[in-house]
């Protein structure tokens, strides 16, 4: 019986996601960055290779990852753009409407977390 209603969950969330425009905001950590370290003085980067290589540019993005990244994947089964980091300079008007990617490599619920990686 639960195995059924999470199904439906799914099932109904897909739906609903399939149907409707929605912002998608994601916070996480470096498995979900697109691109924020890229606007940042820091040496945690992801713009050069390896990374990118299974990216469909194959090129370096600033993610953390050599391919496309779950909310990369996410976005598209929405039938929506992929999210743009919070601090791209694209970041605005109609972009903002489709949603921000806030993850950042090194994130944690400490206040020094990742203090290593800022200039």
């Amino acid at each position: 019986m639960i195995a059924r209603s999470i199904l439906l969950l799914s099932w109904g969330l897909l739906v609903s996601a399939q149907s409707k425009s929605r912002a998608f905001f994601v916070f996480s950590d470096s498995l979900f960055n697109n691109g924020n370290y890229n606007f940042l003085a820091t040496t945690a980067r992801a713009d050069a290779p390896p990374y990118g290589i299974d990216y469909p540019t194959h090129r370096p993005t600033g993610l953390f990852s050599n391919g496309l990244n779950i909310p990369d994947i996410i976005s598209e089964q929405i039938g929506s753009e992929p999210t743009l980091p919070y601090l791209s300079p694209e970041l605005k008007g109609n972009k903002l409407l489709i949603g921000a990617n806030f993850a950042s490599a090194g994130i944690g619920i400490l206040n020094d977390t990742g203090f290593q990686f800022v200039s």
